[in-house]
């Protein structure tokens, strides 16, 4: 009788959520897209490009792992900001784990502080500071934010890795998957994230205008996908709408000739055929809303109101 064999069809089944939580731009959403094995969210060098929870799904043979990234902790200038922190704040009340995130190349400040005293209050049973970007640190650098990190809360556990370069990224997995509790399957096996084809399409579009476009212009963006329509051959249409907060920055959208909205177009529209595996259309409008960031009902409207 094979006993290794009979001792692994006896371990307990685990399931549980991880949140991920740290400053704007500290690799959260970097972090989930590496332990997924996929571009699920969206990236990019702008502050505070997150601004929907997402949950992604990782399974194992015996574990169903549920990573939470959640939208950058920063000191919120308007109606939007606020709406922010609440839905990564929130997510430290009922969740099994929670990873603190401390980019490696940046010393720890006032804002990690302040991110470190909520998760210290998190009623999380387990907790682990990840140190990440490490792959562009100096080994002094990582040490440095070890110590520095480490001081601010008490941690079950520490982890370096570079989500970019897919170093100890497994770890981190394996290292979450270790601490949850015996559970059922929260999600289907087939299922990798719990975002609606509508939301990662207005993701999509909206990371190719953060990366293309300077300045201000970037926060001033929303986008709200209005229609996705599948044709008998397996083509889709879609139809999104880019939302500015003044005239000048709808012309900057929309470029010389209307070359910036066809480039983002084109960018998007990769990243969309890749998602939905078909050919898709794709039909972007800009839309004037003016200080739509400021508006309750227009952040409700664009589903960003903390839940």
């Amino acid at each position: 009788m094979d006993i290794a064999s009979d001792n692994k069809k006896d371990q307990p089944f685990t399931s549980g959520f991880v949140a991920l939580v740290g400053r704007p731009s500290v690799g959260k959403s970097t972090l989930l897209n590496a332990a997924v094995g996929g571009k699920l969210a969206i990236t990019s060098p702008v502050a505070q490009t997150t601004r929907r929870r997402m949950r992604a799904v990782v399974n194992t043979e015996h574990s169903q792992l549920v990573i939470v990234d959640t939208p950058g902790l920063h000191k919120p200038k308007d109606a939007l900001g606020k709406e922010l922190n609440k839905v990564a704040l929130g997510e430290l009340a009922d969740v099994d784990a929670v990873a603190f995130l401390v980019d490696a190349t940046k010393p720890v400040g006032r804002g990690d502080e302040w991110v470190a005293r909520h998760v210290e209050a998190s009623r999380a049973p387990f907790k682990v500071l990840v140190i990440t970007k490490a792959d562009i640190a100096t080994p002094e650098q990582v040490k440095s934010q070890l110590e520095a990190a480490s001081a601010l809360a008490r941690f079950d556990e520490t982890l370096v890795l570079s989500a970019k370069e897919g170093f100890n990224v497994d770890s981190f997995v394996s290292l979450i998957s270790a601490h949850l509790p015996e559970g059922p399957r929260w999600f289907p096996e087939d299922m990798d994230c719990d975002a609606t084809d509508e939301d990662l399409v207005a993701e999509f579009v909206r990371e190719k205008l953060l990366n293309n476009l300077r300045q201000e212009v970037p926060h001033s963006v929303g986008v709200v996908c209005d229609d996705i329509e599948w044709a008998k051959d397996g083509h889709a249409s879609i139809s999104a709408t880019i939302i500015v907060e003044r005239e000048g920055q709808k012309g900057i959208v929309i470029g010389h000739g209307g070359k910036m909205i066809k480039k983002v177009g084109i960018e998007a529209r990769r990243d969309i055929e890749r998602l939905f595996d078909c050919k898709c259309y794709l039909d972007l409008q800009v839309r004037v809303r003016p200080d739509w960031r400021r508006d309750q009902n227009e952040i409700r409207r664009m589903g960003l109101e903390a839940e």
